[in-house]
């Protein structure tokens, strides 16, 4: 039995599974935690990574091994291959007013969706080297080469030390402002404009390439996820976890100038449209929080209460928001009267809202002429009975939830077995044990969220 295994190293945590690679059956796993925050060196992540895999019984049996990330963060590398600074991550929204001047030099959101699929916001790592090129310049001119989680990661992995040994894949390349997805080239161009500079990039490799014999070409989280959850055609698939993502897979390249949906690349040589925000299942933990109540708890509270909770609106722009692009926004509370000031009106209205919100990324999905015949819920979020008996009401079609398991690795390790066995396609594991959610439509619920959410200004 050949085994592989998977990394998601995400925003919180780190996460290792071992598979095998004809039948994709959990052999074992492990995972560690990562330190909070927007700024985190990626030393971090390296420890984390090396207590996951012992926790998960080592690598040493494994055919191959892909890793996965979070997606955009700014790694940074001097000529000797050391960090200059902790890396920016994807939520971290200081490059906002980055975002607006490159945009602006370029001539336009359009300019920058033809150029790269994607209108530029705080998240995309161009954005970062920006700032970092105005902020920080003395660690502007130590860069010597710019890479992404995932890459740093399969670079350690390997032992390499070069910088010409940095390596990427397509998915992951999408994301940075400066990789075009329809070109499959780099942008040196936009690299220099917001660096000031041209450094050097990770080499982007093939969707089922092996590097170094034995690492896999790796992906972006959402990228992965849909190979962990074997996504088809007609399936959104909504993962709720630090940040709530709406994705579909789809053959061409989408360009959007609204810069609602971007156009990113996926991990089997297509495409994968990609709607994200930045508030997703911290709104539900910060509510049970406020409310002094367990995740348990605040789902019971919310399935208590009427669909539209009476009129209480919550928008939850908790972290500021990246879709829509109102990165200094707050979240509101709206419709709140002596009868809706309740913890059961309160819960519904903050499942309501996170959902709503999501509601809102699979519509710009559709208006792009994506078919959305089911939806596939995912993440940490997607657990609460809350959500999932909620969700097909807010979205207005039927919702699939598969069984919990880690999405992000898995298709890691999906990866890792389609590297090893040299298929043109990845290989076609079990099908997933799942749920089927039906409810009738609640759209008064969208509608009331839309008035609020149009009021919310972007401070």
């Amino acid at each position: 039995m050949a085994l592989v295994a998977g990394v998601d190293s995400s925003t919180q945590s780190c996460k290792v599974v071992v598979r095998d690679a004809d039948t994709g059956a959990l052999v074992r796993q492990g995972r560690a935690t990562h330190p909070a925050g927007t700024e985190v060196h990626p030393s971090a992540w390296w420890d984390a990574l090396q207590t996951a895999i012992a926790d998960a019984g080592g690598l040493d049996d494994v055919a191959a091994v892909s890793v996965a990330a979070q997606q955009h963060g700014m790694v940074t590398l001097d000529e000797s291959g050391e960090v200059v600074r902790p890396a920016l991550l994807w939520n971290d929204t200081r490059s906002a007013a980055a975002a607006v001047e490159l945009t602006t030099e370029l001539g336009g959101p359009d300019k920058w969706a033809d150029a790269v699929g994607s209108v530029l916001v705080a998240s995309l790592t161009v954005t970062k080297l920006r700032w970092l090129a105005t902020n920080e310049p003395e660690s502007a001119a130590r860069t010597a080469a710019v890479c992404l989680p995932h890459d740093w990661l399969t670079w350690k992995l390997s032992g390499a030390t070069s910088l010409d040994a940095l390596t990427t894949d397509r998915s992951d390349a999408s994301g940075t402002g400066y990789w075009s997805p329809s070109t499959e080239d780099y942008r040196p161009d936009l690299l220099e404009l917001a660096l000031g500079k041209v450094v050097a990039v990770p080499r982007v490799v093939g969707p089922a390439e092996l590097v170094g014999g034995r690492f896999g070409a790796g992906a972006g989280d959402n990228a992965a996820a849909a190979l962990g959850v074997q996504a088809q055609p007609g399936d959104v698939v909504v993962s709720i976890g630090t940040s709530g993502t709406a994705f579909a897979r789809r053959t061409s390249p989408v360009t959007d100038g609204t810069g609602i949906v971007n156009g990113f690349a996926d991990a089997e040589g297509g495409h994968l449209p990609l709607v994200a925000t930045l508030n997703a299942s911290r709104v539900l933990t910060a509510t049970s929080s406020v409310l002094g109540v367990d995740l348990a708890d605040l789902s019971d509270l919310a399935l208590s209460a009427p669909a539209g909770a009476d009129g209480l609106v919550l928008v939850p722009y908790l972290e500021g928001e990246r879709t829509p692009n109102k990165p200094d926004s707050t979240g509101a509370l709206h419709g709140m009267r002596l009868d809706t000031m309740t913890p059961a009106h309160l819960a519904r209205a903050a499942v309501e809202g996170l959902l709503c919100s999501l509601a809102d990324a699979i519509d710009a999905l559709r208006a792009l002429g994506m078919p959305v015949t089911r939806v596939l819920l995912i993440g940490g979020g997607a657990r609460m009975p809350a959500v999932q008996r909620l969700a097909p009401a807010v979205f207005g079609c039927p919702v699939v939830v598969p069984s919990p398991s880690e999405y992000v690795a898995d298709g890691a390790a999906r990866q890792a077995a389609w590297a090893v066995g040299g298929a043109d396609t990845p290989p076609l594991w079990s099908e997933l044990a799942s749920t089927s959610v039906e409810a009738d439509p609640t759209p008064w619920v969208r509608e009331r969220y839309a008035a609020a959410r149009d009021l919310t200004v972007n401070r």
